[in-house]
């Protein structure tokens, strides 16, 4: 199927891949460290395993675009510095103070807001993916979508009983949502090759898809009261184009270190 793009069409296709790929990646080992931290154990199980399966997406996109003539897709997942990864800056943004192997005071509600927010973002993606000219893209956006869903009904249940829990955990929202807020312009964006990946018809327009981001959450908002007026953002830095922050270098490093011991090996 690929063997009938053109040059620009296929470079389109490989930026989609790694944005994808490269969202979920991040976002399952930012999940990953809630690991025995969680507030209880049954939630350690639940958000263990949409890490989990966030990762296997990750996987999937990458491997797809491994087919396309990209490295194998271990290499694209450990092996790129910075400047080459493609998620939204929210995403590689660390939990909280402290370190997962040190005093970790991580912040759930930060947790549950970024969660959400990217939850919605990536719905409207896959099912954007479903009309997809690629039709490997399709094929593995029917098969996100099934797990997707249950993974939005779980951050959204979080969502509503905090913020219409005490006046405390309100107020504990509201700033979370403040702090994901900031880092959220990039979350919707292409990049610079958004003409060409739009072009291509791999993928609705970045303003169809917000539009569609912004019915998911207000649906949502209205469950617990509460307007838009908190959930503005602007793109300040764009990680569509290799921009980033010091805390993916950290992520990075600590994802590497078993590959890097032998990166020839069959991991």
């Amino acid at each position: 199927m690929s063997e009938h793009m053109t040059t620009n069409q296929r470079a389109a296709l490989i930026e989609l891949l790694l944005q994808l790929g490269d969202d979920d990646f991040i976002y399952a080992f930012r999940g990953a460290e809630w690991l025995g931290l969680a507030p209880h154990i049954e939630e350690d199980v639940a958000s263990a395993s949409i890490s989990q399966n966030s990762m296997g997406h990750a996987v999937m996109f990458y491997e797809l675009a491994e087919e396309l003539g990209l490295p194998e897709a271990n290499e694209l997942a450990h092996a790129r510095p910075a400047a080459e990864r493609r998620n939204s800056i929210l995403l590689e943004r660390v939990n909280g103070e402290g370190s997962y192997m040190g005093t970790p005071t991580y912040d759930w509600a930060y947790a549950v807001v970024r969660n959400l927010m990217y939850t919605i973002a990536k719905k409207v993606k896959m099912e954007s993916l479903r009309t997809s000219s690629y039709e490997p893209l399709n094929d593995v956006a029917i098969k996100v979508l099934m797990e997707l869903h249950y993974h939005l009904m779980h951050w959204k249940a979080w969502f509503i009983e905090l913020f219409n829990a005490t006046d405390e955990a309100r107020l504990k929202m509201e700033s979370a949502v403040g702090a994901v807020m900031a880092d959220f312009g990039d979350m919707l964006e292409y990049g610079e090759k958004e003409e060409e990946i739009v072009a291509a018809k791999l993928i609705h327009s970045s303003k169809t898809v917000k539009e569609r981001f912004l019915m998911e959450l207000e649906a949502i908002l209205s469950k617990v009261n509460q307007d838009m007026s908190l959930f503005t953002y602007s793109l300040k830095q764009n990680g569509r184009n290799g921009e980033h922050t010091a805390d993916l270098n950290q992520a990075l490093a600590t994802l590497a270190e078993v590959y890097q011991v032998d990166p020839a090996a069959n991991w």
